[in-house]
């Protein structure tokens, strides 16, 4: 076999620094693919993984011979930092594997989320990008990143490439790792990358950072229609990345990388693009509907509406078994109703072993994963089961296998509830549809999801019949709830006094 031989690893994790911390099992439970295992998954028609990989792998397949060597990819659920024994663990299976193929490679592409944390580090991406340069050198290397990822100097300094997603919600992963690819292709045949790297003293509200319409929307699409003019030769990739602000690290902020041939002509375009993201700084603020508002909206709605519980989003680490929306419907008497998805393994069992058409006291909560998910109990029937393994067919899960674990439907009045026993969000219709619901007839639909349900559920409800509302959770974006301790100080929406440059 001839062609670049190139190495292939990744990381993908979320994490909340204010959720329970995540370990080993969270990975694994979730994508954990090592080897040839790898590249069966990226190769097949559905996958346990996201599009990077999958896009990656596909777009070097048509463009020409090439030799992959996979090492580990390790991918989980929105969670707390990272047990750092368990990623201190997962550094050395990547060290090992590295330094087994020194002197063999040609380049390396790294699949990250770059919102990742451990128990004892900010910034782990950072430390493995490291690791392949420690190892491997001045060899190619892309990288991919979620537009939430707090952007580090490490980040940017060590990969030649540097690919964001463009999308919220997230229908572009394939798509960027199609383009990691073509850039690692074009530094395989010499072209040599400079980065120019803007932050701004932002941190954007995670409802404010939608990519349909909004601030956020224009300083991407700006810096694409700028890229398109300059052209391959100067400019070979425009990244705006967003943040994650339940990150709470010393470089928290919004962040603009341009990659590209031509140095000065990525310093000109990062300086303008920050130029317009700080001109639209008064624009990233949260706007929420209050939960009584959203009771007597549910009550009244002469037209399907959803309603997303964004406080409660298990896609930025909630435990998706907050009950504040649930308990207030029930007690209100709103009918016509779907619910999901709500983490409780227990009552998911529950539901198992009673079987379809019993009755029973359901009681959520039993063994709450944090300080927001209060017990709540109400009467309820079990009218759906299953496996929960099910295969995405809208936005952010389309395509993937994602298993849900024991899940149960369970009526309460006029609510329908869908519990699981592994935690996700509710990004996808399949999640109420695999046990036999229709939300296309559902009066209500409730979501524990911020913005990728967007996505997945727009086949039903516009913009305009989409209610944000304000509860408590682990991913308010509300963000003066939080006890910040690590956040650099002042900056937006907290302080009035950040100023930029």
């Amino acid at each position: 076999m001839s062609g670049p031989r190139i190495a292939l690893l990744g990381f993908s994790i979320e994490c909340n620094r204010f959720a329970p911390p995540a370990a080993e099992a969270d990975f694994r439970a979730r994508c954990w693919l090592e080897g040839e295992a790898l590249l069966a998954d990226a190769r097949a028609p559905t996958s346990r993984t996201l599009g990077e990989m999958p896009g990656f792998v596909q777009a070097m397949d048509a463009a020409g011979p090439w030799q992959p060597r996979p090492l580990l990819l390790a991918c989980a659920e929105p969670n707390g930092p990272v047990l750092e024994a368990d990623f201190a663990a997962m550094m050395e299976r990547w060290r090992e594997g590295l330094s087994a193929l020194r002197g063999t490679v040609d380049g390396v592409y790294c699949n990250l989320h770059g919102a990742g944390l451990t128990t004892e580090r900010d910034d782990p991406e950072g430390a493995i990008q490291a690791l392949v340069r420690e190892v491997l050198g001045d060899v190619p290397f892309a990288c991919s990143y979620d537009l939430h990822a707090n952007v580090s100097d490490g980040m940017v300094r060590d990969c030649d490439a540097f690919v964001g997603y463009r999308t919220n919600p997230h229908v572009d992963m394939r798509a960027r790792g199609v383009e990691c690819a073509a850039l690692l292709r074009r530094l395989l045949l010499g072209d040599r990358f400079h980065r120019a790297f803007r932050r701004l003293p932002i941190v954007p509200p995670s409802t404010s950072l939608l990519t349909a319409k909004g601030p956020y929307a224009e300083v991407i699409e700006f810096g694409q229609e700028r890229q398109k003019l300059l052209g391959p030769k100067k400019v070979a990739n425009v990244s705006v990345m967003g943040g994650f602000a339940y990150g709470d690290t010393p470089f928290n902020g919004f962040a603009i990388i341009v990659t590209g041939p031509d140095r000065m002509a990525c310093e000109a375009l990062a300086d303008q693009l920050a130029r317009d993201a700080w001109a639209k700084r008064d624009r990233f603020v949260a706007r929420l509907t209050p939960l009584p508002e959203a009771v007597q909206r549910a009550l009244s709605t002469e037209v399907p509406l959803c309603f997303a519980d964004v406080a409660d989003n298990p896609g930025g680490g909630g435990g998706g078994n907050t009950m504040h929306i649930l308990a207030a419907f029930h007690e209100a008497g709103v009918a016509e109703t779907l619910i999901g998805i709500i983490h409780d393994p227990a009552l998911a069992a529950e539901a198992h072993a009673l079987g379809l058409g019993t009755g029973f006291a359901a009681r959520f909560n039993r063994a709450p994963r944090d300080s927001f998910a209060h017990p709540f109990a109400a009467q309820a029937e079990v009218v759906g089961l299953s496996d929960g393994r099910v295969t995405g067919r809208r936005g952010l899960y389309a395509g993937n296998i994602v298993e849900l674990g024991p899940t149960a439907a369970l009526r309460l009045g006029g609510i329908t509830a869908v519990v699981v026993s592994n935690r996700a969000q509710c990004a996808d219709p399949v999640f109420f549809e695999h046990l036999g619901l229709d939300v296309g007839a559902a009066r209500c639909v409730v979501v524990k999801s911020r913005g990728h349900f967007r996505a997945g559920f727009d086949e039903f409800f516009s913009p305009g019949r989409i209610i944000e509302v304000d509860a408590p959770g682990l991913t308010s974006p509300d963000l003066a709830r939080f006890a910040w301790k690590k956040l650099p100080r002042p900056l937006l929406p907290l302080d009035a006094s950040a100023r930029w440059p």
